[in-house]
């Protein structure tokens, strides 16, 4: 396929340099050209006819030079690409003789190629993480189903290996709808309908629906707080649940859920983050990451954080994430200037451990 393609950019190229030359050389041998014509008259024709061909042979001469040099940036940025060093090029120091139009290409090329790349990457994650999560409950289902149908079960065990197939099915259905729902954030503005939303009474309805998984890994899950702002509660549910449900995944006692003044708040006495928050609210991370000690491969991590993000900067907020110590009353208070101090206030009772606190910050948040 490339050496398909040399002979047509060839051609361009050297159709690009004919124009070049012939520009040049017509700019030289016209005037030339007046000149003998309008020489003295006792010249003669043969003379006349023999002095043009030298002076058109050497004017084609020089715009071939001219149209080389002032080609040569571009010949040497097309080099470059060819080869697959045009990323070390470009960070290396600039040609001298690169006009500003060839640096400007050069610039542009170079963007063109980071955007595609981090796409292929993404692209790449994206697959890891159809393989990697997709396979997990396909295969667990798979078993299920072979009980089933293999093997002579009493109707208590059939009922429970039918209720594990339930639960496999949702995990996959929530997985699929978490994939899409970033794919299309990822590409998409999301669409809110804001109207006048009770928080307190948002956040009691998802813990409603998350405390039977709480109670399964016996964790606590309360609500604290009250508060109104202008959001569309359908879509900020979702971001609460995706916060609440990664908590519950890591928490060891239990998750709060607080509407504050600043938004909403989800507690959790987990281990944290074990990266930045900016680089793991990506769609379909390339890169993997250890949370809790555990490794999860590219693509995995990133999902509901990224959606949470995307809708918490629909609504004109943002997506925090910080270490501080919880209050029984279920807010976050600054992280003590010193791990003793914290310590301190803990065996005093003011505080509870140090919690992983990420806020949904809102706009306008009234009691």
């Amino acid at each position: 396929m490339s050496a398909a393609r040399r002979p047509g950019r060839d051609a361009r190229q050297g159709t690009l340099r004919t124009q070049f030359t012939l520009v040049i050389f017509l700019l030289a041998f016209l005037p030339n050209l007046v000149l003998t014509l309008t020489a003295r008259p006792g010249v003669s024709a043969l003379m006349l006819a023999v002095w043009m061909v030298l002076v058109a042979a050497l004017c084609g001469l020089v715009g071939y030079l001219l149209s080389g040099v002032l080609l040569r940036p571009l010949s040497r940025l097309e080099a470059e690409v060819q080869r697959g060093d045009f990323a070390h090029a470009r960070q290396a120091r600039p040609h001298r003789d690169d006009p500003a139009e060839i640096r400007a290409l050069r610039a542009a090329f170079a963007d063109l190629l980071e955007r595609l790349s981090t796409e292929q990457a993404r692209r790449s994650a994206f697959m890891a993480t159809l393989v990697h999560d997709l396979k997990t409950p396909l295969i667990a289902t798979g078993h299920l189903i072979r009980a089933l149908t293999e093997h002579p079960l009493p109707d208590a065990e059939r009922r429970e290996v039918g209720r594990e197939l339930l639960s496999e099915n949702a995990r996959l259905l929530a997985l699929v709808g978490q994939m899409a729902d970033a794919h299309r954030f990822e590409r998409e503005e999301v669409e809110v309908q804001p109207r006048p939303t009770d928080l307190r009474a948002l956040l009691d309805g998802v813990a409603r629906r998350l405390h039977p998984q709480a109670q399964a890994r016996g964790l606590t899950l309360s609500v604290a707080g009250e508060g109104r702002t202008c959001a569309d509660p359908a879509v900020l549910e979702r971001a609460v649940t995706n916060l609440a449900e990664n908590a519950l995944r890591y928490a060891h006692t239990g998750v709060v859920l607080a509407v504050t003044p600043a938004g909403v708040e989800v507690h959790d006495d987990g281990p944290g983050l074990g990266a930045p928050l900016a680089e793991l609210a990506q769609p379909f991370n390339a890169q993997p990451a250890t949370i809790a000690g555990q490794q999860y491969t590219a693509g995995t991590t990133g999902l509901g954080l990224f959606i949470a993000r995307r809708i918490a900067e629909a609504h004109g907020g943002a997506l925090t994430y910080a270490r501080a110590p919880l209050t029984r009353a279920g807010t976050a208070v600054p992280p003590p200037p010193s791990a003793h101090a914290g310590r301190d206030a803990a065996r005093h009772g003011d505080l509870a451990a140090v919690h992983s606190v990420f806020a949904l910050n809102l706009p306008e948040v009234t009691p």
